[in-house]
Order: structure tokens, then C-alpha cells, then sequence
């Protein structure tokens, strides 16, 4: 594993975070910046738009290899994308088919399941969600409950899926379903490709306390499912569904996004008044520290991009990239309502499900502000709970 970073290495980094750059300013669509930089809910169009403006550069899926269609990014190119894009005002790029269910096919699926999967995620034209938790297995996946029994050359699937993100907008749920019951619940566990226009398939939307339309619950009542949406082995499920996780958590510290949060407060600290905030040094020491913090994460991120072999699952350190990213960025967003203060009260969703930022009290990004920082709430959660990074990082480093 490479421990040093050349000077035609760090050249090469340089130049890939100048073309993003680049990219972020000339070619990302001017609505969706305007968007993500006052924190509105973005639809599906304007997740299409981000995703079309990157198809000419090969970027969609730029870490995949390219006799799959992508550009084969290093680690590190893909941390810088990932760090520069969102910095700059791209959105999340959604990754269910991307980064989880596409590696996952050309990995461990058939050729006939990458024939007929991949080219669609590529060109965007299917969206994925993914199905993994369940009301009674959220963390603790082993739990799950949902069965598919096997009759001729069909699955017949029955349980419920619930937090399913976006599953409104997709085509496909790529789905862990328990096949068996063995000895050890993980391996009882398949992993299946579901249409979600089978009949038996219902959504249920969830509302978020920001108001927003992000996750759902997910019924299936006997739902058919063609043998040949099976990925991999029958009871292997486990072992692809750790895969997927593994490749999550990469890029679970999302500095980039929290670099234009930062940003974002830094700039209400230089212009806009606070009643709320009494001792602005104490304040601004406040910012300094988590400005610090998130300093020394982009250091520990990157000095692991530039050492990470791309051909292994990630170690530990993703577990604490994602623990600590996902607290500094709800820090960030408490710091932000503390200095909004009574403009952060009063909150309509509407708003922020506007075309341009507006607010009832305060600044015009007032609303947005406060939508990052209930839907926010969710980021210690997602991924794998942050009580879960601990345990992973107390077994692998401290033996317990």
C-alpha cells in the first residue's frame, strides 16, 4: 500500500481537482447550484439534470472499471470529486444505482443481469432504491423478516421495507430477503432485483421532520420476482449487502458538503446580525473549532484516499471518516440556528420547496438553513448508525 505522495502525484491530484473545477463552474446546471446552495429540496428532474450535465465527461459513474462503462477513478479522484463537486454546489449524487446495486452486478451478477442493468444506470434511465431495512432490522440487518420462497422459476416475496430513500422515483429495488433459516441468520440471506411496477408492490410515504418526501415504506404482498433477478448465490446475500456497505462509508465523511455548510455560517457571522448570540468571540471560537476539526477529517480522508487500494474493501477508517463527518456536520448546522435565532423558528416546507431561496424571518436562506438541519438529524443514522461505527472501530482496533 502506497505510503507517499510524489510530486507528479500530487501533480496529477491537482490538476483532476482543477478539472472538476472546472466542470462545477462552466457545466453543472446554474438551477441546481442555486438550489443546493440554499439547501432546497431538489426533484427528480433536477437530480436528472446534474446526472445528464456529467454524462459528457464520463463522470456518472467515474469509479467504475471501464469495460463497464466508467472511468476508472483511483480512490483518491473519487474522493476529490466527490469533496470539490458538492463544495461547489452539485447535489448528493443518489447512489443506489451507482455507487451500491451497479458495483454489486458487475461484481458478483451474471453477465446477462450487467448486460440488461448497467447501461440503463449509466444513462440514467432507471433509478434504483435500495431495500435493506426493515421496521424491526434497521442496524441489525441479520434481523430481517422479509421471505422469498422459491416456486419454479419465481420468488414469491412478502414482508415490508421501511426509510426506503426515494424509492417513489425508482424503477428497481435491489432487496435483502431472507431465502432460509439457518443456524446464523446472516445466511439465510439473498440479495434480489425487484421491478417496482410488479403487482404487489406499494409505497407508502414517510414525511421527515423537515417536511421533505425523502423516505417510504415499502409493502410487498407476494410479490413475483424472476429467478434470474437473483445476484449472485442464494444465501450469499450477506456477504454482497457488507460489499455495498463497505463502499458506502468511502465517502460517508461528505467534506465537501460540509466545507459549503462551513462556508455558509462564516458568511452569516461577517453580515448578518444576531440577536440571539450574546458573546460573539465565544461564538466565533465555536467556529474556529469545528473549522479545526474539520480541518484535521479532510486530512485523515485524503492521507487514506492516497493510500487506499482500490482492489480491497475500505478498513476501519471508514467507519471513522463516516462517525466523524456525520458529527461536524450536525454541528455546523446547530451553529448555524444558534446565530439564526428567532429567524430560525418559524419554518414552512414550502419554502424550501421553491425554485430560489425564501423566508419568512431572517435571510432569503433562512428556510433552507433549517431544512439542512432537521434532515440533518438523519446523517448519525444512515450509512449505519454511529453507534454501530463504534463497535466496528472498538473490535477492529481496541480487540473488544
Amino acid at each position: 500500500m502506497q505510503t507517499t505522495t510524489s510530486a507528479q502525484d500530487r501533480q496529477a491530484e491537482d490538476a483532476f481537482r482543477a478539472e472538476v473545477r472546472a466542470y462545477c463552474a462552466h457545466e453543472l446546471p446554474a438551477h441546481v447550484r442555486t438550489k443546493v446552495q440554499a439547501n432546497l429540496f431538489l426533484t427528480k428532474e433536477d437530480n436528472l439534470d446534474f446526472l445528464r450535465s456529467l454524462a459528457p465527461r464520463g463522470w456518472v459513474a467515474g469509479h467504475w472499471p471501464r469495460v463497464h462503462g466508467g472511468a476508472e477513478w483511483t480512490p483518491l479522484q473519487r474522493f476529490v470529486f466527490e469533496e470539490e463537486s458538492t463544495r461547489l454546489g452539485a447535489p448528493w449524487l443518489i447512489p443506489f444505482g451507482v455507487n451500491y446495486v451497479g458495483p454489486v452486478i458487475y461484481t458478483f451478477g451474471s453477465a446477462a443481469q450487467k448486460a440488461r442493468f448497467l447501461p440503463p444506470i449509466l444513462a440514467s434511465e432507471e433509478w434504483w432504491a435500495q431495500g435493506y431495512s426493515e421496521p424491526g432490522a434497521g442496524s441489525d440487518l441479520a434481523g430481517l423478516k422479509t421471505r422469498a420462497v422459491r416456486h419454479g422459476d419465481h420468488y414469491r416475496v412478502t414482508g415490508q421495507k421501511i426509510w426506503t430513500s426515494y424509492v417513489q422515483w425508482a424503477d428497481w429495488m435491489f432487496c435483502l430477503v431472507r431465502t432460509s433459516e439457518e443456524a446464523r441468520p446472516q445466511q439465510g440471506i439473498s440479495f434480489l432485483l425487484i421491478d417496482m411496477r410488479s403487482p404487489g408492490v406499494r409505497v407508502q410515504p414517510i414525511r421527515t421532520m423537515d417536511g421533505c418526501h425523502h423516505v417510504n415504506e415499502v409493502f410487498l404482498d407476494d410479490v413475483r420476482v424472476p429467478v434470474e433477478n437473483l445476484v449472485g448465490e442464494e444465501g450469499r446475500g450477506w456477504t454482497y449487502a457488507k460489499f455495498l456497505l463497505s463502499n458506502e462509508r468511502i465517502l460517508a465523511a461528505e467534506t465537501g458538503r460540509s466545507m459549503r455548510q462551513l462556508e455558509h455560517l462564516k458568511r452569516l457571522v461577517r453580515e448578518v446580525p444576531s440577536a440571539s448570540t450574546t458573546d460573539r468571540p465565544a461564538f466565533e471560537r465555536r467556529v474556529a473549532r469545528i473549522e479545526l476539526a474539520l480541518h484535521a477529517l479532510r486530512a485523515y480522508c485524503l492521507s487514506y484516499a492516497r493510500r487506499m487500494d482500490a482492489s480491497g474493501p475500505p478498513g476501519v477508517e471508514a467507519s471513522i471518516m463516516k462517525l466523524r463527518g456525520s458529527e461536524l456536520q450536525q454541528q455546523i448546522s446547530e451553529a448555524t440556528l444558534d446565530w439564526l435565532g428567532q429567524a430560525a423558528i418559524v419554518y414552512d416546507p414550502a419554502d424550501v420547496h421553491a425554485d430560489a431561496a425564501r423566508s419568512p424571518l431572517g435571510p432569503m436562506d433562512a428556510s433552507g438553513a433549517v431544512r439542512e438541519y432537521l434532515h440533518g438529524r438523519a446523517s448519525t443514522i444512515y450509512g449505519g448508525s454511529n453507534e454501530i461505527q463504534r463497535n466496528i472501530i472498538s473490535k477492529a482496533e481496541l480487540g473488544l
